[in-house]
């Protein structure tokens, strides 16, 4: 799974892949509704790929975790994002038992339940196992 170039705005719901930068700020197209719309320096954005979410031994890259709930799931329905606040934590921690309680709040997690779901209805849960497969062929060398 690529998460380069997808984007969480503040204040604008859902998820945008980068299409182009202008001298201003960025074109982003909704990836649920594949409307382009324009995105300035004063806008809040936070690119997926370099989130990760904190647990007690090492932060875990926000791709991780998506292929840990995928896998989790195998493929199936993730819990509804307005699931309670104890279900969320709940299933986050099948997920990722050594998370960070004191740093990853419920609201953090509903964040990532909701951007699993948009990710997997734009077809993107797709995880490389070749790429796994020579990370490990390196590693025996």
């Amino acid at each position: 799974m690529n998460l380069s170039g997808i984007l969480a705005i503040g204040g604008k719901g859902g998820l945008f892949k980068m299409i182009s930068s202008t001298k201003t700020g960025l074109i982003v197209e909704g990836l649920q509704d594949k409307k382009r719309i324009p995105v300035y320096s004063a806008h809040q954005i936070s690119a997926l790929e370099e989130i990760s979410i904190y647990t007690y031994e090492e932060d875990v890259p926000l791709n991780d975790v998506f292929e840990k709930i995928h896998n989790h799931l195998n493929g199936g329905e993730i819990i509804s994002p307005k699931a309670s606040k104890n279900d969320l934590l709940n299933f986050f921690k099948e997920i990722l038992p050594d998370f960070n309680e004191e740093q990853v709040y419920a609201s953090d997690v509903k964040k990532v339940v909701q951007w699993y779901k948009i990710l997997n209805s734009a077809g993107m849960m797709v995880f490389d196992e070749a790429k796994e497969e020579e990370t490990s062929e390196t590693e025996d060398k």
